[in-house]
């Protein structure tokens, strides 16, 4: 259910913050020690000292909810609709009436903070790639217009506004991935493998000519089927875990009208995450969400 409490009370909302952050117990953000005591409270928040450093500090210090005059309800409201409804930042600027520009500076705040994904391979492995419309989103009074990459049809690049994004599915553990690339090609496609526990690596893959190289290397066991021919399933060989996966990228994409491809980056780690939280209960998918900022 959505954890409508901790979006209408400032404080369940520190609460929940203080129980994410300090599951381990209290450390002081700026030398680690935990040689920490309360020292008082800053509105709703906590605050502590840290008798190593003698620097105070609060739940919120070193967090991307930090020196913001924004409620922190609001904040994991934000957090939440975006995850969870994939809910627009101007439909979010409606809702928590705050500004566009802090909503966005906010929410970029929050990719940023995202890890990126460890690929640590077991397989068999599944690898299909997907063209998504990113182009150069924004301008400035002395540049060019900017451009959606609306106009190039078929496979593209970085370059061309049209940037692939691969899928990549382990069928050993189950982790699923989407990863942005500046061009298809075999280099690439190497480096996305190259991190994997044993060889031969079990390699599914389309009939795509970028991967034609992996089937002469002793690394891999490439077995791949063709589309072209009408070919989508030989038994265990198919990609379309990776179709199915990739298929939901797009419209993750739409709402947000047009992504510039110098943050494809950070949005994609924000759909992985939503992955993630698919099938977690409200409140314990904002746990998840706020865990993976800190």
């Amino acid at each position: 259910m959505i954890p409508l409490d901790v979006f209408g009370s400032e404080s369940v909302a520190a609460d929940l913050l203080e129980q994410v952050r300090w599951r381990n117990g209290v450390t002081c953000p700026r030398c680690r020690s935990d040689l920490t005591v309360k020292n008082g409270s800053y509105g709703h928040f906590q605050r502590y000292l840290c008798k190593n450093c003698d620097r105070t500090f609060s739940d919120k210090t070193g967090t991307i909810f930090a020196h913001s005059k924004v409620a922190l309800r609001k904040w994991l409201f934000s957090i939440y609709a975006f995850l969870r409804f994939n809910t627009s930042l101007r439909q979010l600027q409606i809702e928590i009436d705050v500004q566009y520009k802090t909503i966005y500076q906010r929410v970029e705040r929050f990719t940023k903070a995202l890890d990126a994904p460890s690929l640590d391979l077991v397989g068999p492995v599944e690898i299909d790639e997907v063209y998504v419309s990113a182009g150069l989103k924004g301008r400035e009074r002395d540049q060019e217009s900017r451009s959606r990459g609306l106009s190039t049809r078929g496979r593209g690049t970085y370059e061309q506004d049209k940037p692939p994004v691969f899928t990549i599915v382990d069928r050993g553990t189950g982790d699923r991935y989407v990863i942005p690339a500046k061009s298809a090609d075999e280099s690439t496609i190497r480096l996305l493998l190259e991190n994997r526990q044993k060889e031969p690596l079990t390699v599914y893959t389309d009939g795509f000519r970028a991967y034609d190289p992996l089937a002469e290397d002793d690394a891999f066991d490439r077995e791949y089927v063709v589309h072209g021919d009408g070919e989508y399933a030989n038994e265990n060989v198919h990609v379309n875990t990776c179709e199915s996966h990739g298929s939901l990228l797009r419209p993750w994409l739409s709402p947000h009208r047009g992504i510039s491809k110098d943050k494809l980056t950070q949005y994609l780690r924000a759909f992985q995450l939503r992955r993630k939280l698919l099938r977690k209960p409200g409140r314990e998918a904002l746990k998840h969400a706020i865990k993976a900022t800190l």
